[in-house]
């Protein structure tokens, strides 16, 4: 398999209680950068057996939906996930606010949900998402009707 050149800024560092990555200054992850994260896990758990793992989250304001189901299935087969600091509209999310608890200073540890809330959850992050995007399209037309 080909090593990644570009990595977006992308650190790994050793922490007392995790390895955390690190994605620099990036406040809206894209596919790309979810792979990105995605392989890098996919290594430092497999390969290097790391077992608890931390993703800083200072400057996101936004993550693709399969983030939040990413990380839970790694915490599926007895990874420790957490994430640090992350924003208050990341906090808002709904995966954020069901499978999250607050564990220290700016830590939040990924924990235990029953199954059938995981199918709840993603009914209603569905339905959010589709109103969102209804949203802009009012958005979009009230704007160009302006025009």
């Amino acid at each position: 398999m080909a090593e990644r050149k570009n990595t977006h800024g992308l650190t790994v560092k050793r922490h007392r209680r995790a390895t955390v990555i690190d994605i620099g200054e990036m406040e809206i992850w894209d596919g790309a950068d979810l792979s990105l994260i995605r392989d890098t896990l996919n290594r430092l758990i497999v390969k290097e057996r790391r077992r608890s793992i931390a993703i800083q989250m200072r400057t996101v304001k936004y993550v693709p939906s399969g983030f939040f189901g990413m990380l839970y299935d790694w915490f599926e087969r007895g990874i420790t996930v957490r994430l640090v600091a992350p924003q208050e509209r990341v906090t808002q999310m709904l995966w954020f606010q069901r499978f999250f608890e607050h564990d220290q200073d700016d830590s939040y540890l990924l924990r235990e949900c029953p199954h059938q809330d995981i199918e709840e959850l993603e009914a209603a992050e569905a339905e959010q998402e589709a109103q969102s995007d209804s949203d802009l399209d009012t958005d979009h037309s009230m704007s160009a009707a302006r025009i």
